[in-house]
């Protein structure tokens, strides 16, 4: 066995330990909490991993994003995450995608993932990750709003029909129930947000006004306040969720 990994064994077992490293999960989205994500994952012991994201690293970046430091600023965040990925487990098998996610992707999901994880910020592509995560069954966890949050025991892990006070979440619920999708797990805070920067229109005008320029100049301006201990916490809490899920643990 690793040694890296003696503590985890001895939490979960040698065989569930087994089942994490050969298991596949694909993350979409780099950000404060798809790179937490990855971190709980790369340290769980999860060896074969797709990562998807288009930004490059900026300095705000530093105050949330694990993978952010002087270094690692302008460089892609998929490059900068596989990079952190291999220092701590250098066996790990890591496909990086520098793009944004869009519906005619099709050569990144494939039925050879055990687990998606959905970290995007952008509605129209959750909506598109979930539909296609359904469309081949394979499981899914998706964040939700963690901007203009500042109590990180807010979170909870619940399915999207059963959320509340996440503008985000609201959206996703109808854009959702009009497809015929009839669960998604999540994780979401009931959190009221201090400062509403990002508003629910917001959200209705990128799946209605996609291309529309006049819309994605006033998201622009929308950006959400962030600290370093928010969502972070909502990525190890999906990660925990997704460890959970693969070794099929009960209560």
């Amino acid at each position: 066995m690793d040694n890296k990994f003696i503590r985890t064994s001895l939490l979960i077992g040698e065989e569930n330990l087994e089942k994490l490293k050969k298991s596949k999960v694909c993350i979409f989205g780099l950000g404060g909490v798809g790179s937490y994500v990855l971190e709980g994952l790369v340290r769980s012991g999860i060896e074969n991993f797709i990562l998807v994201d288009n930004d490059n690293v900026d300095i705000t970046n530093i105050n949330r994003q694990i993978i952010a430091t002087e270094k690692t600023i302008g460089r892609p965040k998929v490059e900068a995450s596989k990079e952190r990925a291999l220092e701590i487990n250098k066996n790990a098998n890591i496909q990086i995608f520098n793009k944004f996610f869009l519906k005619d992707d099709e050569n990144i999901i494939d039925d050879s993932i055990d687990y998606i994880v959905d970290c995007i910020d952008t509605v129209t592509a959750k909506i598109e990750l979930v539909v296609r995560a359904n469309k081949l069954n394979i499981p899914i966890i998706s964040s939700m709003g963690t901007g203009n949050k500042l109590d990180p025991t807010k979170f909870e892990v619940s399915d999207i029909y059963k959320t509340s006070v996440c503008p985000l979440a609201k959206v996703m619920r109808k854009e959702l129930k009009q497809r015929g999708i009839n669960s998604l797990k999540v994780v979401y805070s009931k959190e009221e947000p201090i400062k509403k920067c990002v508003v629910e229109d917001d959200y209705i005008d990128e799946i209605n006004n996609n291309n529309d320029d006049s819309n994605k100049e006033k998201r622009k301006k929308n950006v959400p306040g962030s600290i370093s201990f928010v969502p972070s916490v909502a990525g190890l809490i999906i990660a925990g969720e997704v460890v959970k899920d693969i070794i099929e643990y009960k209560k």
